[in-house]
């Protein structure tokens, strides 16, 4: 093979690797919320309930991908200047804007194409309102402390609501609450890095970082994973709880929550590697055993015991 041909594969390669990390496919993970009506409904194995989350997941994905692709697009002068985010696909040069712009509309393609398969428009008009949501966040709201972090919580009540409305599953008011609570969690746990990197560089990540401190972010952690565990237990115990499943030992499962709240609250104060949520579930072994001890055992619970 010519040299010239072998220089043109790896140029080729590494444009559809740019393109990929784009998209940020590892991000998907997050979108596993729209299985959630089904793991806690007792539907997880209804074929046709899930083959229809298996499409709103994709569909939800694809959605996702295109707000990526926008926020790169928006922010890529301020990326430049990031020490970590300068090496994102179109901070680095690696792809064009109109590239980006093209990846983004075949994305909202794609996932209006995905959730045209399942029965009724809700779906795809949750996926819709996801999408246009987070347009006016990328472009104006994550400028405005407290309300970025409420609106990225809010995105997983609608990964939640789609994945309900997509397998017929009805939602309890305890599962919309323990998302956006757990999510907000989180997201206050992220911004916790860019405090720590504006205290310790003078320049802050994001513009509204300046309207967070350490103090702040620690009290509002240590609030929303109180309430969290405390809305976790309510849930554990709701007489409508108990009459669906038909049994009293779910609130077992709490010590595999609190354990997890800890085990993330540590990570984020002592090793203050909380600014990626998704690299922590795929690398931090711990995490990913109190996770699957707490879905064996609500497994266990709801479909076998």
């Amino acid at each position: 093979m010519k040299e010239k041909e072998i220089d043109n594969i790896e140029k080729d390669s590494k444009g559809l690797s740019a393109l990929m990390r784009l998209i940020r496919p590892k991000q998907w993970i997050k979108n596993g919320f729209i299985f959630m009506p089904l793991f806690f409904g007792g539907e997880l194995f209804n074929t046709g309930a899930l083959l229809a989350g298996v499409i709103a997941f994709f569909a939800y994905s694809f959605a996702a991908s295109s707000i990526y692709c926008f926020n790169d697009i928006y922010d890529v002068e301020a990326d430049r200047r990031h020490p970590v985010k300068c090496h994102r696909p179109i901070a680095s040069g690696a792809v064009s804007v109109k590239q980006a712009y093209g990846l983004m509309f075949l994305m909202l393609i794609l996932s209006i194409g995905f959730s045209s398969l399942l029965d009724g428009w809700k779906t795809m008009g949750i996926i819709l309102f996801y999408w246009c949501l987070n347009l006016g966040y990328c472009a104006k709201f994550k400028q405005y402390a407290i309300i970025d972090v409420c609106i990225v919580a809010f995105g997983f009540v609608l990964r939640l609501l789609a994945g309900g409305v997509a397998t017929g599953v009805v939602l309890s008011k305890w599962i919309v609450l323990m998302t956006f609570l757990i999510t907000l969690f989180m997201s206050f746990a992220k911004r916790r890095d860019d405090v720590i990197r504006m205290e310790k560089t003078g320049e802050a990540p994001r513009k509204n970082t300046s309207r967070y401190n350490l103090t702040f972010i620690n009290q509002a952690i240590t609030i929303t994973a109180s309430v969290t565990l405390v809305c976790y237990i309510m849930y554990t115990v709701s007489p409508e709880v108990l009459e669906h499943f038909h049994t009293d030992k779910l609130y077992l499962t709490t010590v595999f929550v609190l354990v997890g709240l800890l085990r993330y609250i540590q990570i984020a104060v002592v090793d203050q590697q909380s600014g990626d949520p998704t690299k922590i579930l795929l690398r931090d072994r711990i995490t990913q055993v109190i996770v699957v001890a707490w879905l064996a055992a609500f497994l266990f619970l709801i479909y076998i015991a």
